[in-house]
């Protein structure tokens, strides 16, 4: 691996931001700076911190920056659950980008036990 871009859990979150962007793009303007900034800002950090933490050059900083990710995708999680109870998103486009970020998050886990075991 020569590059956080070969990194699966990269891509995936870089595909996961942008569903989000697509589909907060329909939020009712009054939410552009509250539910709608949020969903764009957690779902950026998800793939910016496994980039940072990939340059970071040892197991222990990756290993914070992946749990930062991770969090963010917690929040994320919560933020789109709150968008769909509001109305601001349809059952399908949620459980779309629900589901994709279950399956980050399982990932994302099994990958950050790896590197805890090089700790």
């Amino acid at each position: 691996m020569k590059t956080f871009r070969d990194l699966l859990i990269w891509q995936k979150a870089m595909a996961l931001v942008t569903k989000c962007y697509k589909k907060t793009s329909k939020f009712p303007k009054e939410e552009l700076f509250a539910l709608t900034s949020q969903i764009k800002r957690c779902s950026v950090s998800i793939p910016s911190n496994i980039a940072e933490g990939f340059g970071r050059g040892t197991n222990r900083d990756y290993h914070r920056f992946l749990n930062i990710s991770m969090g963010s995708l917690f929040e994320l999680q919560t933020q789109i659950e709150i968008a769909y109870n509001l109305g601001y998103i349809n059952e399908p486009d949620f459980n779309e980008i629900y589901n994709d970020s279950r399956e980050l998050e399982r990932m994302l886990s099994s990958f950050i036990s790896k590197i805890k075991e090089t700790l």
